[in-house]
């Protein structure tokens, strides 16, 4: 069977690349090759951003009308090829078709409507007279041409978290997706083009090299990436060495502390969901939970047998989480259960699910201490560690203490329980007896290792423009 050969897209079409060299792109669900991709070299680089230099002379002066219209028709765009989108993304991550269609098409969709309206709200300090004579006004205006990096476990909705404010702004963007699910980011940019002009939005295939060259590369005013501490650290270091503005989304490891009071049946169904959806493989995934002490062993059985009838995997219609992402990735989620230290229990799973795709089991284990590296860095899997604690005090003191700050959650029956903890948490986000849904209109991004800058809401909007003071002097 010949493999696709995917090209980049320059300036509103599909090019070939300069590069010697390519990469495979494999379908996790079934481990077979269906695709290549070019490791795209310093001039497709240039060539890219190029074009959205040039395209920006001409989006950067429209209007915000013109830009809402333009998002709006995207999103309905996408909306109408639902199922197409899908095919695609389903090929390249491995996850379970009907989760992807139901819950991350809409959202994507709903937040690209978001950002369209954003479009028109941009506020400001009023105009006035600050100093007799002189009238100061603020303009907000876009930051010019972008580099963005986005990651392989949500392509599709991290691309239009990416694209969707920038574009909104008035900017142009170069956007380089994971090397190992870059399809759907292609057939975005490609569906965008038909809505602005060519060069917009650009695409460029390739590794971890491809991914240097485009922060580091002269012409970007800002540069934008999701994915992990390592990278996040790399992407800041290249550009300060020309003082770019940098956002950063980077690792999690999310802290769910339960409280004795819970419900614990209503509890465990809310965190399974929320620590096996997409396979664990999220940043603020339910995956580091802290019990009080009074409910730890009823809670951990429980979660055991929830999982057992509801965290399904595999190529079944009744799988809730698909396949990792790569046969590099099974590797690591199964040696990091493999080397768990001797007081760890694995509760549940801890195993690979089948012979064919990079299917994992939901997994629980328990057992584990504070200083253990399953609770310290990211497994980024089906796996739930349980730990427990006995005071408020100590519960917080535990969840903070990661390099990480991305989200959390607290789950109590105590309204004053819950606020006490939610402002003693070091997390950029905190879900009370919930976790994991996120809004347009409210702002994801996390302190520490976490990154910063935001994503989503009005402040991840602003994020891409840039404030300029004008005085006039007005006496006679």
């Amino acid at each position: 069977m010949a493999h696709i050969a995917l090209k980049n897209f320059i300036n509103g079409r599909y090019v070939d690349s300069s590069a010697p060299t390519s990469l495979d792109i494999t379908n996790p669900a079934t481990g077979d090759v269906y695709a290549t991709t070019p490791i795209s070299i310093a001039d497709d680089v240039d060539a890219a951003y190029a074009a959205a230099a040039t395209a920006f002379k001409v989006w950067g002066d429209t209007t915000p009308a013109q830009r809402q219209l333009a998002l709006f028709r995207i999103a309905d765009a996408i909306e109408a090829r639902g199922e197409e989108l899908a095919d695609i993304e389903v090929r390249d991550t491995g996850k379970p078709r009907s989760v992807f269609v139901s819950e991350e098409i809409p959202q994507s969709v709903d937040q690209i409507r978001f950002f369209a309206g954003a479009a028109r709200n941009l506020e400001g300090k009023s105009t006035g007279e600050y100093m007799p004579d002189h009238t100061s006004s603020i303009r907000r205006e876009p930051i010019g041409v972008i580099g963005q990096v986005t990651p392989w476990n949500y392509p599709f909705m991290m691309a239009v978290w990416k694209f969707a404010p920038a574009l909104a702004a008035g900017n142009t963007i170069v956007i380089k997706p994971s090397d190992s699910t870059p399809a759907s980011t292609l057939w975005l940019a490609e569906l965008v083009s038909e809505f602005v002009p060519a060069g917009v939005m650009n695409v460029v295939l390739g590794d971890r090299e491809t991914g240097r060259l485009v922060v580091a590369h002269k012409t970007p005013q800002m540069v934008a990436i999701t994915g992990s501490v390592r990278a996040g650290m790399q992407v800041a270091e290249a550009a300060a060495s020309d003082l770019k503005r940098v956002h950063l989304e980077l690792g999690g490891k999310a802290p769910v502390i339960v409280f004795d009071d819970v419900d614990l049946e209503r509890a465990v169904e809310g965190i399974a969901m929320a620590g096996y959806f997409n396979a664990g493989q999220d940043c603020t995934a339910a995956t580091r939970v802290l019990v009080q002490k009074g409910i730890h062993d009823k809670f951990v059985a429980a979660l055991v047998a929830h999982a057992k009838k509801t965290a399904m995997t595999g190529h079944g219609d009744d799988a809730f989480f698909g396949a990792l992402s790569s046969d590099v990735h099974l590797a690591k989620v199964t040696e990091a259960i493999a080397h768990l230290p001797a007081h760890a229990r694995v509760e549940l799973g801890g195993k690979r699910h089948g012979e064919t795709g990079y299917y994992f089991e939901a997994t629980v284990v328990s057992g584990l201490r504070q200083t253990d590296d399953a609770i310290q860095n990211e497994i980024f899997g089906p796996v739930i560690t349980v730990q427990p604690f006995d005071t408020e005090d100590e519960a917080i003191e535990l969840a903070n203490d990661v390099t990480y700050g991305l989200s959390s959650s607290v789950w109590t029956t105590n309204h004053g329980t819950a606020m006490r903890v939610s402002k003693r948490l070091d997390f950029g986000a905190v879900w009370i007896n919930t976790h994991i849904p996120v809004v347009a209109e409210m702002p994801h991004g996390g302190f520490k290792h976490s990154g910063y800058g935001k994503d989503l809401s009005a402040y991840g909007f602003e994020d891409y423009t840039r404030l300029k003071h004008v005085m006039s002097y007005i006496g006679k």
